[in-house]
């Protein structure tokens, strides 16, 4: 009793309220899929259109955060736009400091080490949101994930946000080995599609590639989202059918 109320009281099993209130706040968000290929990654991400009103062309989930890196958002969209912005200002800093691009994990590390601070000091809450990095360096392409405590982790595939326990079951029975890049595309909007109740459109949907011959994040325009779709339309019809038989 009363050990949610204060961010630096632990529990006497040792845990700490407010930060599983973030992690919470995290799986109430946006479906996040995020592979790593053998040429590259892909990020896939659900846009929720809560009314037609609103325009689906100024809502965002996937941002370039540097050339060879790119990161969607799960959770409250104006905590996880903040961290964006740092990671943004984190790679400005190294390419000013060291004039190289900055390594995936390195970019990671400096926003976790923001997300821990703001889980132990009085005054302030955690951070509401999850960011996945997909990016390019000498390590050849990078999957990782952050959380509100503050940890992160490297992936070949990983959903964060809304029925993300779900997806990374399905993921580790069907992803057991890189695939291409394009086969990656095409099986990533599949899963999406699998795990979000509303209908996907090009304008619901938003997908980030980056592929190791170009080392550059990448958006996808709306005609290719379509062709996407469709593909994975087909694949799924095709599924379906070997199934019945």
């Amino acid at each position: 009793m009363g050990y949610d109320r204060g961010l630096t009281m632990f529990s006497p099993e040792g845990r700490l309220y407010q930060v599983e209130y973030a992690l919470e706040a995290v799986k109430r968000g946006t479906l996040a899929i995020a592979f790593k290929a053998k040429d590259g990654a892909v990020l896939v991400v659900h846009k929720k259109i809560s009314t037609k009103l609103m325009d689906p062309s100024q809502i965002h989930k996937v941002y370039l955060v540097d050339k060879h890196v790119g990161v969607a958002i799960s959770g409250l969209h104006a905590d996880a736009r903040i961290l964006t912005d740092q990671a943004r200002l984190q790679a400005a800093y190294h390419r000013l400091s060291y004039d190289e691009d900055v390594p995936v994990a390195t970019l990671v590390k400096k926003i976790c080490d923001i997300s821990q601070a703001y889980s132990q000091h009085g005054g302030v809450r955690p951070f509401g949101a999850s960011l996945m990095f997909v990016g390019i360096d000498e390590q050849g392409p990078q999957v990782f994930t952050t959380s509100p405590s503050g940890t992160y982790f490297s992936w070949i595939a990983k959903a964060i946000g809304f029925k993300s326990d779900e997806c990374q079951d399905y993921l580790k029975d069907n992803y057991s080995e890189l695939k291409s890049l394009e086969q990656v595309k095409t099986f990533a909007i599949k899963t999406l599609v699998k795990f979000v109740d509303d209908e996907l459109t090009p304008e619901t949907v938003e997908v980030g590639v980056i592929p190791m011959k170009s080392k550059e994040f990448t958006l996808l325009d709306e005609d290719e989202r379509k062709g996407l779709l469709a593909a994975a339309g087909k694949e799924a019809a095709k599924d379906a059918k070997a199934k019945d038989k």
